[in-house]
């Protein structure tokens, strides 16, 4: 039989003490490939986007930032760098938390799981027509992050907290009809074990906030304001990287997207001392 020796026990010992990997979890780099997210271009917020939540953009074009703040029912579009803006109100106040563009139609998510559609043409005065309401289609819960699926027709809702998620994140797809009516198109989950191991095994809740598709990787993004983390998972949503950042430089991120050519934006509701930004990470292609 195999005995191990005094002198060999402390051979061991000392070899797993210069070998962190070969006990600690793994885990991710500082940024994701691609991205620093120490060294944004930050562009302030008008006082009407003091509490700006989702943000996006038509087919990738940065030509038109569109927004949205979770008090009032109105769409915001503008260009941050010549600090214009205009709103359309579509609805009534309420806490509206995201914002996708998808053929051609305007999407809004309340947190209460419902949605609200109209024509993008409406927003700049071009046609007439009322905002189409789709409630009951998500189990209740609070929602916070709404994001086009790479289909000229397809959305993804991410649950922030439901009931039925006891083990991670929950999402759904969705059909977008020209008419603005949604069908059901599947889910997708995102085990919390996941987010854990690739966070060094820290436990905690998950609540996400935003979600976004590269446009040129495939991959999802997916923010979590409350826990300071974005994460990065593959088409089929397997967990790629965790990347934890500082509060300092996040005061309370909401939104997220990207624009065509894969550089990452998100959005920061703003506070009494500071106003509300967007910033812009520059993607530069890994080698």
């Amino acid at each position: 039989m195999f005995k191990i020796t005094a002198s060999l026990f402390l051979f061991l010992s000392a070899a797993f003490a210069l070998c962190p990997a070969c006990s600690a979890p793994a885990q991710s780099a500082a940024n994701p490939p691609g991205y620093d997210l120490t060294s944004p271009v930050r562009y302030k917020m008008p006082d009407e986007l003091l509490e700006i939540s989702g943000i996006d953009f038509n087919n990738g074009n940065t030509d038109i930032f569109y927004a949205e703040q979770d008090e009032a029912g109105k769409l915001f579009y503008g260009n941050p760098a010549t600090k214009t803006w205009h709103s359309y109100t579509f609805g009534p106040k309420g806490d509206y938390e995201d914002v996708a563009i998808c053929n051609g139609r305007v999407v809004l998510l309340r947190s209460d799981g419902t949605l609200f559609s109209f024509p993008l043409d409406v927003v700049q005065g071009k046609s007439g027509a009322a905002a189409r309401e789709s409630a009951g289609l998500l189990p209740k819960g609070e929602y916070e992050g709404l994001s086009a699926a790479g289909e000229d027709n397809r959305l993804a809702v991410l649950c922030k907290q439901c009931k039925t998620d006891k083990e991670g994140i929950t999402g759904y797809f969705f059909r977008l009809s020209p008419d603005g009516s949604l069908s059901a198109d599947g889910n997708f989950h995102i085990p919390a074990a996941e987010v854990e191991k690739r966070s060094g095994g820290k436990k905690s809740a998950l609540r996400p906030s935003a979600l976004a598709l590269h446009p040129l990787t495939g991959e999802w993004y997916i923010l979590s304001s409350v826990n300071k983390l974005l994460i990065v998972a593959d088409p089929q949503f397997r967990v790629k990287g965790v990347y934890p950042f500082k509060r300092s430089g996040f005061n309370q991120p909401e939104g997220m997207a990207f624009d065509r050519e894969g550089n990452l934006y998100i959005s920061n509701e703003g506070s009494k001392s500071e106003p509300g930004n967007i910033l812009m990470f520059t993607y530069r292609k890994p080698s």
